[in-house]
């Protein structure tokens, strides 16, 4: 066994929702690098600590059965606020990995090493390696030498800490360029990971009917985003530097598998019976020859897929719908994030000064492809009433469902280095980076705290789901049980370190 790669953890981040109503996922990172390595005929297998671990003396035991000669833990999400708290998952195994089979070599790959690779090892002295980018080419790279002082400083990619103590930081690494997408970063080795049975899909994709959220897949069948909105990190895997004053807009870069590579994926999910399949991709809905030629491709297969996919409201085009209602896309998610024109401008998320929103959301509806609406709130220059736009438009579309954040500053994000520039505090802990979480602490505004941003959050999630506009258009779209669903999921009260301190609810 050459390498281990283990998916750790992170589910305590969405405190008492994580029993019912948070997703449980694939980790497709960790799928992509165990095929990336194997065609390379390195041996390999993957762990997936949240359904394979009872506990951390469970997980050391089966690493000490495998006896890889490298474990590498994948610290990411398909959410990108779901990257930088899967760290604490890691570094709490890591840690105890060390402590008992100090024998091992570790390292960590994902977007918060990406963005802070020196501040990673210097806080995890159990730590030996971190990978600044996507570290395809790097992983492999390291596997082909013994793992030595001699041997890691050949290595582009990484950054290591060596028998000294020493921390090197080596050259940077390409990403895998487009023409060879398909050749040195084949897919996911879903044969590797548990049964689709154990994963399951958000309450809201399956129509808020808990019974129906397995078996579940996700994919990717493209990387990156062209687009540098101010919150987001997803670009950060494609570092090609080691400048620490550069953040994800730096590397924003778009590749996809070719479709007829793509559908071979699929069709392995169609015969293990996957029915809710998530695409994963940042931009789904952006290249007609890349995403119209993948749904003709599955309406030719029949399958019998409920998918959902991501788009922005600007790249939504009529003529695209009535095909991916036919390919199985049942939900499209679309980042609208703020109601307030000037902060979409600020955030680089554009004016849509040619688009209309609510006609945008009422066109994909009359489609019959329902709309999950993201927003965030707390964003530069949000003020309260900027942010009761956003609420307002929020109940005026009245999506069939919708997710609402705080804007946090995201190691790797434009916003971090805006945070830390302007001296607002960050998160003291992996986890408060986690949107859902007990210690979260998400951006300051301009003219707003941190505690004002996240209490208006919590207020608003209520008031969007407990609305009864809301809730009747759930039971005329999906039934009764959908609507008892959704009561059970309100009734629970996320706990937030901050706003208790201040007396707050």
């Amino acid at each position: 066994m050459d390498i281990l790669i283990v998916a750790p953890s992170s589910s305590s981040i969405y405190q008492e929702l994580k029993h019912d109503f948070s997703a449980i996922e694939p980790n497709l990172w960790a799928g992509l690098l165990a095929n990336s390595v194997r065609k390379n005929g390195y041996g390999v297998a993957i762990h997936d600590m949240h359904i394979q671990s009872k506990d951390l003396d469970d997980f050391c035991e089966h690493v000490d059965d495998q006896k890889p000669r490298f474990v590498l833990f994948v610290a990411s999400g398909q959410n990108p606020s779901a990257s930088t708290p899967a760290m604490q998952g890691a570094v709490d195994a890591a840690r105890t990995l060390r402590d008992t089979h100090p024998e091992y070599k570790i390292g960590i790959i994902g977007p918060h090493v990406n963005a802070l690779p020196l501040e990673s090892l210097q806080d995890n002295e159990f730590i030996d390696v971190v990978f600044t980018n996507e570290g395809v080419y790097a992983l492999s790279n390291l596997l082909s030498t013994d793992l030595s002082d001699s041997g890691l400083s050949s290595v582009k990619g990484i950054f290591y800490r060596n028998s000294s103590g020493e921390i090197i930081l080596n050259a940077p690494e390409r990403i895998v360029p487009q023409e060879l997408l398909s050749q040195d970063l084949p897919g996911v080795a879903f044969d590797l990971m548990p049964d689709f049975s154990n994963y399951r899909t958000s309450h809201w994709h399956c129509n808020f009917i808990d019974e129906d959220r397995s078996p579940f897949a996700s994919i990717y069948t493209s990387l990156g985003c062209i687009y540098k909105c101010e919150f987001c990190m997803i670009n950060i895997i494609n570092r090609d530097d080691n400048d620490p004053d550069k953040a994800s807009s730096s590397f924003n870069k778009f590749r996809y598998w070719d479709p007829h590579f793509t559908i071979k994926q699929l069709d392995y999910l169609a015969d293990k019976g996957v029915k809710q399949l998530k695409i994963a991709d940042e931009m789904w809905v952006l290249k007609p020859k890349h995403f119209e030629v993948l749904c003709d491709l599955i309406i030719e297969r029949g399958y019998d897929f409920n998918i959902w996919a991501y788009t922005r409201v600007d790249t939504v085009k009529p003529q695209y719908l009535e095909k991916l209602k036919q390919a199985g896309v049942n939900w499209l998610a679309l980042g609208i994030e703020a109601g307030n024109q000037e902060i979409r401008k600020e955030i680089t998320k554009g004016k849509f000064e040619d688009v209309n929103i609510r006609e945008v959301c009422n066109m994909v509806e009359n489609a019959g492809i329902n709309v999950c609406a993201n927003y965030i709130l707390g964003l530069g220059h949000d003020t309260w009433d900027t942010m009761q736009e956003t609420l307002s438009l929020a109940l005026e579309l009245n999506a069939a469902n919708s997710n609402i954040y705080s804007a946090t500053s995201l190691p790797g994000s434009p916003l971090h280095l805006k945070a830390k520039k302007e001296g607002w505090r960050l998160p003291e802990t992996y986890s408060g980076y986690g949107f859902l979480s007990y210690d979260h602490l998400p951006s300051q505004t301009y003219s707003l705290s941190s505690e004002e941003s996240l209490s208006f959050r919590d207020y608003a999630f209520h008031v969007l789901f407990e609305s009864p506009r809301f809730l009747n258009k759930v039971n005329k779209l999906f039934g009764d049980k959908a609507v008892e669903s959704i009561k059970r999921m309100t009734k629970i009260k996320l706990k937030r370190r901050i706003l208790q301190n201040n007396g707050k609810v």
